[in-house]
């Protein structure tokens, strides 16, 4: 959907509708919304809020669209397809769109809709639980006559990392902090031997490990994960090549921690120092054989792969049962772990429990990082709040629901996941802009708003928009996944004018940083242009501001 043709500057006295080579711009949108969170601009309420020019608002419009079509003009941008849509945040006046109701894929702007549906449907407060249950009994010399099973309930953070997030991630001890802390718990309790199982239920969630439209690729990565109602460090493990000294040395393998999940065959040896290293890692679907080959050079750097469980209920149980030997206690039965919700109604003992962080905090991580495993527990978990699916469809039926209740419009967002990795997701700039939109009006919009990575900042835009107009005032959520990039949220004006955006990049060739530049430049012009149009800010507003 290239643009056709060049764009130039256009006559100032331009009235408040304007069509131009695909683009229009200052529209007139929805009503106004009068709940807002104090850093929002004022409400239309507020006295003393000068009227904007009709004339100048059109005029900040075409500026904007002249620096947009210079920058989707430019190769390779031109080649690909361009969703933008801009709105004032207080009237909901549209200031300019292209193709704001064609269909998109969102990569991660995915987890925007997700992590709405979270807070809207859970509440920032709410906390997972995760415990060991038996229903077996603990005898004076201390055995346990039963299993003991590690129950999972959608906790993504059954790991070693600090919250709240500050700026970047942070890690305190070992990545299976979490099931140490559960494994001493249960020896304090007087446990020494254990006459059953060792099983990991993770039958809190259906069995869907991959959802519709993730690829093979991905599912040897950390980025692609299985999901299970259990989550141990992510559902990952470490593989760290260390190269010997000299050319033809072997290269030492690990795996940390341990796993049932694979095997490793290390085909890698040790090249000449000055040459670059070489590695190739295979693991085909549902196998247990992780395969590397290739070269590191002579005294380099070890490298650490971070690769995805498949089976991530049997790898943490197997994790819990390592734990529980070294603290002593004696083990009997087998390894296992059930998918299935048990059927036998007798109740079951808790034995300790790890209660999470507060929603708010994972909902931070997961868009600051773009942490795709925690955004589909976060769907799910929204979802079982149901009750158990049948199929993926019946779970998706929660987050539509939701979509209808927020004013999107029918058929505006179509979800095969929810964390954006899947290429089946389309949506239109038009139903994230409402989405966003909506969340300003909601009791947790402050959590959400702090959850979106700042330009210049943190999270995964960091390292953008340095040194520009736009560092510090671009709140937003990055996406990306092969050919697309895409960036949607709130941009803060100088002058204290709210905006929304969502830009949807498609189609996109070229290296992955000429995209992202597009998109950077899209911010700076969108603040530099639109912030002239805004009007004088009242004292009332300021005041507000300011709380």
């Amino acid at each position: 959907m290239g643009l056709g043709n060049r764009f130039g500057w256009w006559a100032a006295a331009l009235t408040a509708t304007l069509a131009f080579s695909g683009f229009a711009v200052a529209r007139g949108g929805a009503q106004s919304n009068p709940a807002r969170e104090p850093v929002c601009s004022a409400s239309k309420h507020d006295g003393g809020r000068e009227e904007r020019s009709p004339k100048r608002a059109a005029a900040a419009a075409a500026r904007f669209a002249g620096r947009a079509g210079t920058l989707l003009a430019a190769s390779p941008a031109s080649k690909g397809d361009w969703g933008l849509l801009i709105v004032d945040a207080e009237t909901g006046e549209t200031l300019f769109e292209r193709n704001a109701d064609g269909y998109f894929v969102p990569a991660s702007n995915m987890k925007l809709f997700t992590t709405a549906l979270a807070l809207a449907r859970l509440g920032p407060d709410y906390r997972f639980h995760t415990t060991l249950e038996t229903r077996g009994t603990i005898s004076p010399d201390g055995t346990l006559s039963g299993d003991v099973l590690l129950v999972g309930r959608g906790d993504p953070n059954l790991s070693n990392r600090r919250f709240p997030f500050e700026l970047r991630e942070e890690f305190d001890g070992p990545p299976e902090k979490a099931l140490i802390e559960l494994a001493e718990a249960l020896r304090a309790g007087g446990v020494k031997e254990i006459s059953g199982d060792v099983i990991g239920d993770d039958s809190y969630f259906p069995r869907e490990r991959y959802p519709n439209g993730w690829e093979i690729d991905d599912m040897v990565w950390e980025y692609g994960a299985a999901i299970s109602s259990i989550v141990v460090d992510d559902n990952t493990v470490a593989l760290t090549l260390t190269p010997g000294e000299k050319m033809g040395d072997p290269v030492l393998a690990s795996v940390a921690p341990l796993t049932p999940d694979f095997a490793l065959e290390n085909d890698v040896t040790t090249s000449a120092p000055e040459l670059k290293s070489d590695l190739t890692l295979t693991r085909e679907p549902g196998a247990n054989l992780v395969v590397v080959r290739g070269t590191l050079p002579a005294k380099g750097t070890p490298r650490k792969l971070v690769l995805a469980i498949e089976e991530p209920a049997l790898h943490a149980a197997s994790l819990l049962a390592g734990l529980l030997s070294e603290r002593g206690v004696k083990l009997a039965g087998k390894i296992r772990a059930v998918h299935v919700a048990d059927t036998d109604r007798t109740p079951r003992t808790i034995l300790a429990e790890h209660v999470s962080v507060p929603l708010g905090d994972s909902v931070k991580l997961v868009n600051k990082i773009s942490q795709n495993l925690h955004t589909e527990m976060l769907l799910r978990t929204a979802a079982r709040q149901n009750g158990l699916w049948s199929t993926p469809e019946e779970m998706l039926k929660t987050p539509q629901d939701f979509y209808a209740a927020a004013g999107i419009a029918p058929d505006d967002v179509m979800q095969t996941d929810g964390s954006g990795l899947s290429r089946h997701d389309l949506v239109t700039p038009r139903a994230i802009v409402t989405l966003l939109r909506y969340a300003e009006e909601q009791t947790w919009f402050a959590p959400y708003y702090r959850s979106l990575p700042v330009a210049g900042v943190d999270g995964s835009l960091q390292d953008r928009m340095k040194a520009t107009v736009a560092a510090g005032r671009i709140h937003a959520k990055t996406g990306s996944v092969e050919h697309v990039r895409t960036l949607s949220g709130f941009a803060e004006t100088p002058s204290g004018r709210r905006l929304i955006f969502s830009f949807l990049g498609n189609n996109q060739g070229g290296g992955n940083h000429e995209a992202a530049d597009v998109l950077n430049g899209l911010c700076v012009a969108m603040i530099e242009e639109f912030d002239e149009a805004a009007a004088t800010i009242s004292p009332a507003h300021e005041r507000k501001k300011q709380r």
